[in-house]
């Protein structure tokens, strides 16, 4: 019998090197695209999929990700006052109802299959999603929402997938597949970051997974893996044989947001969607464009 995904584990523990020394002082996590901070996006998608329960895994420094959840009483008065009913809606889109919210801390850096094996005691017997906030993934449903859909038909583990130019696949997780059905490959193997000549496919594992409580238990194993870390996908290739492993080509476009060509890729794409922003960016990025290639 499967049971409804309802907890979802946000690793952000990680220091965010790549974007210092912004990251010194704030969370990568709250930096913004456009007006509303990277875990919006992933809190927006996890609600979007039926989400109950929202387990954060943290560390030192990430007080003001915590705080990002709280009520602010005094801000959303000021608001009410003014008439500012927009911004008053837009800012009660953050707020959290008491007891959905968790925190862990993981201590040490040893890995995302580690960051989610701190989170185990909160999650019993139960599958459970993992959403990495740096992946950023534009699409009319939810990727989640999409995994779920399809997580209902087949059980097991399920990673979201997309293809990956072959050049680049050393820098994730690869898939080699049993089986191919379109939306969906039935797994039969399980790569962390392989050399372009040893990857089973250009099939990339990318920040969504749905994942049975099983993977926990092989996390017990605190087994080291590719960067000397746990392996987050090690452990999910153990279930291959046993509750099966599927990857799920999801509907959208995605952005890496861990890197600064990424996060500036999403800046554009996030601020041409909005209504309010279109037509003034558009203008600037074509007079923009044009002057360069002028130069040129």
């Amino acid at each position: 019998m499967k049971h409804k995904v309802t907890k979802a584990i946000f690793p952000v523990a990680g220091m965010g090197t790549r974007f210092l020394p912004a990251t010194k002082s704030i969370p990568k996590e709250i930096m913004t695209l456009v007006d509303q901070p990277l875990i919006q996006y992933a809190i927006d998608e996890a609600r979007d999929a039926g989400i109950e329960e929202f387990i954060f895994v943290t560390s030192r420094g990430k007080s003001a990700l915590e705080d990002y959840f709280d009520g602010a009483p005094q801000l959303e008065a000021t608001l009410q006052r003014k008439g500012k009913t927009a911004l008053l809606d837009q800012l009660k889109r953050t707020d959290m109802e008491s007891g959905a919210i968790a925190y862990v801390r993981q201590r040490e850096a040893l890995g995302l299959g580690h960051a989610v094996w701190c989170a185990r005691r909160l999650i019993g017997g139960e599958p459970f999603a993992v959403i990495l906030p740096d992946d950023v993934i534009k699409s009319d449903k939810s990727c989640l929402a999409q995994m779920v859909e399809a997580y209902e038909e087949v059980g097991g583990n399920m990673v979201a997938a997309m293809e990956v130019p072959m050049d680049k696949i050393s820098s994730y997780g690869t898939l080699a597949i049993k089986e191919d059905m379109g939306h969906m490959v039935k797994v039969s193997g399980m790569v962390e970051k392989p050399k372009q000549e040893e990857a089973p496919s250009n099939l990339a594992v990318i920040g969504r997974y749905i994942l049975d409580p099983s993977v926990l238990n092989n996390l017990d194993e605190m087994k080291i893996g590719a960067g000397g870390e746990i392996q987050l996908t090690d452990a999910i290739a153990e279930e291959i044989e046993g509750s099966g492993v599927y990857g799920y080509r999801f509907r959208g476009e995605r952005y890496d947001c861990g890197s600064k060509a990424g996060y500036l890729q999403a800046t554009v794409a996030f601020g041409m969607e909005r209504d309010d922003l279109r037509d003034e960016f558009t203008s600037f990025l074509q007079d923009f464009v044009g002057e360069r290639l002028a130069a040129e």
